[in-house]
């Protein structure tokens, strides 16, 4: 997965009783509400998953909002992001295992499934601990890491992530 440095503009909401005349405090809690609201708002489809704010590159004037009191500030940061892409190579863990198919997760992204079809020469071996092995005795099951290739992705607005649909066809790929 690439890992990109972009340049945002956010507004950053301050409470009342976090403002200070001297301004310290009022830098230090622009800096924890951005990383807040950034946790929250953890991908977009434009930028993927937010990985890291690494620098505040401006603070604009602080507009304040009648009714509440609170201080609106318009910022411009930059932030690590990471976005998956079709055809790129990934290392996954196995999460769960279902006879169609298993579900990893690798990074941030946890809406990966990789389908019974495309794990060719692997068979499905049920029981209290289900896998998948093929005729080389190699096992995908419950926490193995897998390298995959991406196939298809599609951006759910609603759970703000990522579904990436993932294949085994091509070479090095499998459990390591």
């Amino acid at each position: 997965m690439v890992f990109l440095e972009v340049e945002m503009a956010w507004n950053v909401v301050i409470l009342p009783e976090q403002l200070d005349a001297n301004g310290l405090l009022l830098h230090k809690a622009i800096i924890l509400r951005l990383m807040d609201d950034i946790a929250n708002r953890k991908a977009s489809k434009e930028h993927g998953y937010y990985v890291a704010v690494t620098t505040l590159n401006s603070i604009g004037e602080g507009k304040v909002r009648e009714l509440s009191g609170d201080v609106l500030f318009p910022v411009t940061f930059s932030c690590i992001t990471q976005k998956p892409a079709k055809g790129e190579i990934l290392v996954g863990t196995v999460d769960k295992i279902l006879k169609q198919g298993i579900f990893l997760k690798s990074g941030p992204i946890s809406s990966i499934f990789l389908s019974e079809k495309m794990m060719r020469d692997y068979k499905y071996v049920g029981g209290e601990n289900p896998m998948f092995l093929n005729d080389k005795h190699a096992k995908l099951e419950k926490d193995t890491m897998v390298r995959f290739k991406v196939l298809g992705l599609k951006w759910l607005e609603s759970d703000r992530e990522f579904q990436i649909l993932a294949t085994l066809a091509g070479d090095f790929l499998g459990s390591l």
